[in-house]
């Protein structure tokens, strides 16, 4: 199982915005820039976060994007639903299955992703922005010689 880009990159663009502190929008260009990404794929992404209620947009000159809520209230459950829908590890949740009735697997497979959605629910977007800021402070203050 993996996230496409397209999950992990909007997780990316969520943790960039929310060490903003919102104080200003953040172009897509600043994004693409600092996460390596691509500007036309950064720009998807963020029509897709500002669909689902979790960023802002503003034109004009002084334009951009910003959190459209608390660092504290957006899970990573959120931000991935966003952009991926409901998580799948088999079909199994999408409708009556004609092996229901047979398959032994069916429960792993449903634990295995609600293993997944919890952590996903737990983790905040507020303690990921927290971590990528003390991973940053943290590289400001290395001195390689």
């Amino acid at each position: 199982m993996r996230l496409s880009t397209r999950g992990r990159y909007a997780a990316r663009i969520m943790v960039y915005m929310g060490t903003k502190d919102g104080r200003k929008p953040v172009t897509k260009q600043e994004i693409a820039d600092a996460e390596a990404i691509s500007v036309d794929y950064v720009g998807q992404i963020l029509v897709k976060l500002r669909t689902a209620g979790l960023v802002a947009s503003f034109r004009g000159k002084k334009g951009g994007f910003v959190l459209a809520r608390d660092p504290a209230a957006v899970t990573l459950a959120d931000v991935v639903k966003a952009t991926e829908g409901p998580l799948e590890l088999a079909p199994c949740r999408e409708g009556p299955c004609r092996r229901q009735s047979v398959c032994a697997m069916q429960a792993v497979w449903q634990r295995a992703i609600g293993a997944v959605e919890k952590i996903l629910v737990e983790t905040r977007l507020q303690d990921v922005v927290e971590q990528a800021r003390r991973i940053s402070a943290n590289r400001a203050i290395t001195f390689d010689i």
